[in-house]
């Protein structure tokens, strides 16, 4: 039984176009047609009423994220995520394989499934092919996709046919799960850029009684002629009456070269991701808003656009939406973005209805991705090229990432040995303000003034982050008291090589790091700043540094750094402070972190969020100065697993679990 009838109506003259009508449960969906993405239930920044009215007919949303959040639980109090998400168009949901790929280190696979490890809230979850089919029921979609096994296009020829195997075998079960269920179900097609394995995965699939199909693993690291070259073989080989799925791509001209080659069905995130960062796509070529060329042009963003930011709205003041951040920059563009990924649908749909298509192909290819005609870009003079500075120094290398969930894309340290990085989530400056400079509020203590200087201990210089934050907060304050900021690192070729990479870090753009590289000291002529390097083991330095006011408990990780998390040396410091107040601040939400501190003597509460984390930790070495864990905190902890600290003795046990409930802070909860 095919549960979303597909309808093949026409086919191009001298192409493979195509034009089709899928009859869903909510709506029919005449093809070749653009899903917008909306992962997690909101395509981003965009209101659900404004995109039918746009064009769209079909969105696409993530079982993965789903899953996370808010899920199942609410999406079936709703009845499915149509109600919850007020749309009364189509769904489709992918499967939750491609965050293999997406998420690295954070993603495991096996046989019977794969474990992922949200790298924002650290939580862990498993998908395998019975459980995601039954997510994507509960979620109610219109059309489900198989649980797949997606690997970077360049892999080996070996992991690219482990992959595939593993694929096909996962889309028996998804099929077998599926049962009655009357959600349509898709097999993808996987094999990387080996055109056999391509071959014998669409021949394999096809024989499945699958719905549809889709082209999976493509727009992950190959070309965009390897693309198109895979995207063509595979479809000529998938079912003339199932429709076709390229998944993940890409941009307008992308998708027409796409229809040319048979597919019917696109998702992907460019038209809202380029709209956060300025750039729209138009009919007289792709226009950069923060240009400066377009700060004072009073001329909607394209004339020949309907959407709500061309009839209102100039081009100048959208670039000043941009520029300034506002939300509603991102809104405005993103959607005249989707409109034209969903007029380009149209203008085919329309052209292969007339018997046009391969003249329409000719002619939209030649301008869809070119640059703005009317304020074209003028190239600056060449400059003379200086080598790049090297990507590695010692342990470390540079990271780029692409941003997570949308993000901003950002540069920090990798740790060529552990794999860890330096803030792989969050911008490492946005981290470290909100967390070592605006929680303790150094602004405000830099104002009060005071009759020694505040110490800062900065634990874990690394690339200094941290510290920088640090200097330029207490710098831009200009206020009466002194700054003595301590930091302790062993290693400084982090540092090192981010500094060489001033560019990419450009809060780094200082005297005071080379200052402090140079000679181990470094003083500010802004404001009253010591800053001063304790270079070694910081267990050999604690009791040698001066006591702290504040401390910046900022290690590279649990793995690199454990000693410096044990209780042992959390009680090492407490000693050492006696009855002298700090507070220390640490990005970790370990309970085994917190277990450490409370044994070892602090008052431990929640800490500030940092991006989505939703707490991260403070401690106090005499009288809380915040809201502390109560009882029950206490109370949940006793029927957790992670109940001890790392470095505690199985026979000190019971003395440490009574002598946690006699803590001081429990005393009143």
């Amino acid at each position: 039984m095919v549960r979303v009838p597909f309808e093949l109506l026409a086919t191009a003259p001298g192409s493979a176009a195509r034009l089709g009508r899928l009859q869903t449960a909510h709506g029919r969906i005449d093809t070749p047609q653009f899903m917008p993405v909306g992962t997690a239930g909101t395509v981003r920044a965009q209101r659900t009423e404004s995109l039918a009215p746009a064009g769209a007919t079909m969105l696409l949303a993530n079982t993965w994220h789903l899953v996370q959040k808010p899920g199942l639980e609410v999406l079936q109090a709703f009845g499915g995520l149509h109600r919850f998400m007020g749309w009364e168009g189509a769904l489709l949901t992918d499967s939750g394989g491609f965050q293999v790929f997406s998420l690295g280190e954070h993603a495991k696979v096996d046989d019977d499934g794969m474990d992922l490890r949200h790298p924002l809230s650290g939580r862990s979850s498993r998908l395998t092919p019975e459980s995601s089919v039954q997510a994507q029921i509960t979620i109610g979609s219109d059309i489900g996709m198989v649980l797949d096994h997606c690997v970077a296009s360049t892999v080996s020829e070996a992991v690219a046919r482990e992959a595939m195997e593993r694929t096909h075998r996962w889309a028996e079960r998804s099929l077998a799960a599926r049962g009655e269920a009357p959600m349509g179900l898709f097999g993808i097609v996987q094999g990387a850029c080996f055109a056999h394995l391509r071959a014998e995965s669409a021949r394999a699939l096809s024989g499945l009684p699958f719905d549809g199909f889709a082209i999976g693993g493509l727009a992950v690291g190959e070309g965009k002629a390897e693309r198109e070259l895979h995207t063509a073989a595979v479809a000529a080989r998938l079912p003339v009456d199932r429709p076709r799925y390229l998944m993940g791509v890409g941009t307008p001209l992308d998708l027409l070269e796409a229809v040319h080659r048979g597919v019917d069905l696109f998702d992907c995130i460019l038209p809202t991701s380029l709209a956060q960062r300025g750039r729209a796509y138009t009919r007289t070529g792709k226009v950069e808003l923060r240009r400066g060329a377009y700060r004072l042009q009073e001329g909607p963003l394209d004339p020949a656009c309907s959407c709500e930011a061309c009839r209102r709205y100039s081009r100048a003041y959208l670039r000043h939406l941009i520029l300034a951040g506002e939300p509603l920059g991102w809104t405005l563009v993103g959607l005249h973005n989707l409109q034209f990924w969903l007029d380009l649908m149209a203008r085919i749909r329309a052209a292969l209805r007339e018997g046009r298509f391969l003249p329409l192909y000719e002619a939209e290819r030649e301008w869809l991705d070119r640059a703005d005609a009317d304020t074209p870009v003028v190239p600056p003079r060449p400059k003379r090229r200086r080598a790049p500075p090297p990507e590695a120094l010692g342990r470390w290398t540079v990271h780029r990432s692409p941003g997570f969930e949308g993000a901003p894309p950002f540069v920090s340290i990798r740790d060529g040995q552990s794999g860890e990085v330096m803030h792989s989530v969050t911008a490492p400056h946005e981290e470290a303000r909100a967390l070592y400079v605006e929680q303790p509020g150094l602004v405000r203590l830099a104002a009060l003034g005071g009759a020694r200087p505040l110490v800062v201990w900065d634990v874990g210089l690394g690339a200094g982050t941290n510290a920088m934050e640090v200097v330029h907060a207490w710098e831009a304050a200009a206020g009466p008291r002194a700054l003595h900021l301590v930091s302790f690192e062993r290693d400084l070729d982090a540092l090192g090589l981010a500094l060489a990479h001033h560019a990419d870090f450009p809060r780094l753009r200082h005297g005071g790091p080379a200052g402090l590289l140079a000679s181990g000291e470094w003083s500010s002529s802004r404001a009253d700043i010591r800053w001063q390097l304790l270079h070694g083991d910081a267990l050999d330095q604690l009791d040698v540094a001066p006591l702290p006011d504040v401390i910046l408990w900022d290690p590279f990780s649990f793995r690199v750094d454990a000693p410096l998390w044990h209780r042992s040396t959390f009680a090492r410091l407490r000693a050492r402070l006696g009855a002298h107040p700090a507070a220390l601040y640490t990005y970790s939400n370990s309970t085994a972190v917190r277990l450490a501190l409370l044994g070892a003597g602090w008052f431990v509460g929640p800490g500030a969020p940092t991006g989505p984390k939703e707490a991260t930790t403070v401690a106090w070495s005499t009288a809380p100065e915040g809201p502390c864990f109560g009882r029950e905190w206490l109370e949940k902890w006793a029927r957790s697993s992670q109940r001890w600290p790392a470095d505690l003795p199985e026979a000190e046990r019971p003395a440490f679990e009574a002598a946690l409930r006699g803590h001081p802070q429990f005393a009143d909860g």
